[in-house]
C-alpha cells in the first residue's frame, strides 16, 4: 500500500491529512507554518509536527510516504519551497512538491477542471482556470496593500469603524457590542488603549478579531462583514472577466478559508454581490478544504511518475 501527505499550511495553522490511493487515513492540526509570518524556526516546528503526528495516527512511519504535497501562502516563491522541502526532508526521504495555497484550494474544488476559488483566510485572494487551461489571478498583495476581505482585513477595518464611530459621537463616545468585543478581544479598557494596540509595531494580530467581529451583533459589525463579502467578490470578479468568455454558460465558484467558514454574512454578501456582477456564476454549496487538494495533488504526482 502507498502513503500520500497533502499539508495546507498557513498563517494561524497547518493541517496535515494522510492518505491511500482513495482514503483519508488521518487528519491532525499544529501551528502555523507561513514562513513569510512566523518565520523558519516555527514554520519547521510545526510541519514537522504535523507530519509526525498524522503518521503516529495512522500507525506508519514517515519513511513509507511516497509523495508529498505543500500548498500555503507564498510558499511557491522559489527560495521560500527550497527551504520547505529541506524542513520536511529531514523527516521525509521522498519527493515534496510546494506549492501556493489557491492552487490546492483549486484543486480541491475542481479538480482538473475549470472554475474559481476564492480564499478568504488570514489573508485573500482569488485564483482561476478556465476551459483551455489558462490560469489567472487577483488580490493577495498583502496586509499593508491589499488582501480586501481577509480575516486581517476585517479585523483592521473594525478597530478603525469604532474609533471613527467615537469621534464621530459629539457627546462622547457609545459602547457597542462590536467595541466590547474588540476590547475584550486585545484585553484594552478604552477606545485610546485600542488605537494604542492598533499603531503599535510591530503591527498586532488583527486576523484574530475575526471571532469578535462575528460574534457582535450591532450594525458597525453588519457593515464590516458586509464590505468584505462584497470585496472578495469583485475580486473574483476580475479573475472572471479574465478567464471565462461572455459566450460561456456558467462559471464555478468555490470558497475556502476560515472567513468563509465563519461568517455567514459575508458568504451571504460574497454571493450576492458577485452574481450582481456575473449572473452566470454557479457557486458550489460547501467551503472546501485545501488539505484535500494537496492530497490529491500528491497522489496524482505520485502516479505520474509510477511511484505507487
Amino acid at each position: 500500500m502507498s502513503y500520500y501527505l497533502g499539508i495546507d499550511g498557513g498563517g494561524t495553522k497547518t493541517t496535515c491529512a494522510l492518505g491511500d490511493d482513495a482514503h483519508v487515513l488521518a487528519r491532525v492540526t499544529s501551528g502555523p507554518s507561513n514562513i513569510v509570518r512566523v518565520g523558519e524556526p516555527m514554520t519547521r516546528e510545526s510541519l514537522q509536527q504535523c507530519v509526525k503526528q498524522a503518521c503516529a495516527a495512522a500507525g506508519i512511519s514517515p519513511l513509507q510516504v511516497v509523495r508529498t504535497c505543500v500548498g500555503g501562502s507564498g510558499a511557491a516563491r522559489p527560495e521560500l519551497a527550497e527551504k520547505v522541502r529541506g524542513m520536511l526532508a529531514e523527516i521525509l526521504s521522498s519527493p515534496v512538491a510546494v506549492v501556493g495555497d489557491m492552487e490546492t484550494a483549486l484543486e480541491a474544488a475542481f479538480g482538473v477542471g475549470p472554475g474559481v476559488i476564492v480564499i478568504a483566510g488570514t489573508g485573500s485572494i482569488a485564483y482561476g482556470r478556465n476551459r483551455k487551461g489558462r490560469t489567472a489571478r487577483a488580490g493577495g498583495w498583502g496586509f499593508a496593500v491589499g488582501d480586501e476581505g481577509s480575516a486581517h482585513w476585517i479585523g483592521r477595518t473594525a478597530v478603525s469603524l469604532v474609533l471613527r464611530a467615537a469621534d464621530e459621537n459629539s457627546s462622547g463616545p457609545e459602547d457597542s457590542s462590536l467595541a466590547a468585543a474588540l476590547f475584550k478581544a486585545w484585553n484594552v479598557a478604552s477606545y485610546l488603549d485600542l488605537a494604542r494596540m492598533g499603531n503599535a509595531v510591530p503591527p498586532p494580530d488583527f486576523a484574530a478579531l475575526l471571532p469578535a467581529v462575528v460574534s457582535s451583533q450591532d450594525l458597525l459589525a453588519q457593515r464590516v462583514l458586509g464590505n468584505a463579502g462584497r470585496e472578495l467578490a469583485r475580486t473574483a470578479g476580475v479573475v472572471i472577466r479574465r478567464l471565462f468568455t461572455v459566450d460561456e454558460e456558467d462559471v464555478p465558484v468555490g470558497m475556502t478559508g476560515g472567513v468563509f467558514r465563519h461568517a455567514q454574512l459575508v458568504r451571504e454578501s460574497f454571493y450576492n454581490e458577485l452574481r450582481q456582477l456575473d449572473a452566470r456564476v454557479q457557486m458550489g454549496p460547501n467551503v472546501v478544504d485545501p488539505v484535500e487538494g494537496a492530497l490529491s495533488m500528491a497522489r496524482r504526482a505520485a502516479r505520474a511518475e509510477g511511484t505507487r
